[in-house]
């Protein structure tokens, strides 16, 4: 059981190449679309989550930072689709490795950074320095304000990968777990098993609240930024 413990977070290949890039690529194919006037009751629904989603996180913005509604409302539907995905059996779930969350989150904290930098050059350093900053602390101030900066990217890749790592992890110590009672005690193990689909349920919700706070966070970047 130990040595298969980290089997599912390897990244799959075909004839020795690397299959990860079909994998990303895959989740946006199982989006519905609909080619008539009339939409279906499941299209009607999808558009109404993404009106809602959508609107929940432009509300705060201006007219420039609107322009990226196209851009966050396509990122959260492909890590939500990434993340519940990855719940099947025998899959691979990409949102557990840290190089694909940190070449999601770099390049979107970086052109909110830019875009603070190009359009309100004032507000963006004066956030490095607050108002009535003693003379002597000014230094340290500068300099713990540009690590808060830069470790930004990091820790929304970081919060991804752990919490999806994390759950898929129990999953499988008490789906094993549930194996092994399983011809040795059979109340224990329907306990067990109970535990095992209330965690698969709290997955789901994992699944969607992660996605949600990915983007949200990098709606808020954008926020300070324009």
């Amino acid at each position: 059981m130990n040595e298969n413990l980290f089997a599912s977070f390897i990244a799959p290949t075909i004839l020795g190449l690397p299959a990860a890039v079909l994998i990303i690529l895959f989740p946006p194919l199982l989006i519905p679309t609909s080619k008539y006037l009339i939409n279906n009751r499941l299209i009607t629904t999808q558009q109404w989550l993404i009106k809602l989603t959508s609107k929940q996180m432009m509300t705060m913005h201006n007219t420039k930072g609107r322009t990226w509604s196209l851009m966050l409302v396509s990122l959260i539907i492909f890590i939500a689709t990434t993340n519940l995905l990855g719940l099947l059996p025998h899959s691979f779930t990409p949102t557990t490795q840290l190089s694909m969350n940190l070449a999601m989150a770099i390049p979107l904290w970086a052109g909110a950074v830019i875009m603070g930098f190009r359009s309100k050059i004032k507000n963006a350093l004066a956030h490095f320095l607050p108002q009535g900053t003693p003379t002597p602390l000014i230094p340290m101030l500068v300099t713990i304000e540009t690590i808060s900066l830069l470790i930004q990217p990091m820790a929304l890749a970081v919060r991804l990968t752990a919490n999806i790592t994390a759950g898929h992890l129990l999953m499988h110590l008490i789906g094993s777990a549930t194996l092994a009672m399983s011809t040795i005690n059979l109340p224990s193990t329907l306990i067990i098993f109970t535990i095992l689909i209330l965690l698969t349920i709290l997955e789901i919700a994992v699944a969607l609240i992660q996605a949600y706070v990915f983007t949200l966070l990098v709606s808020l970047y954008l926020h300070d930024n324009t």
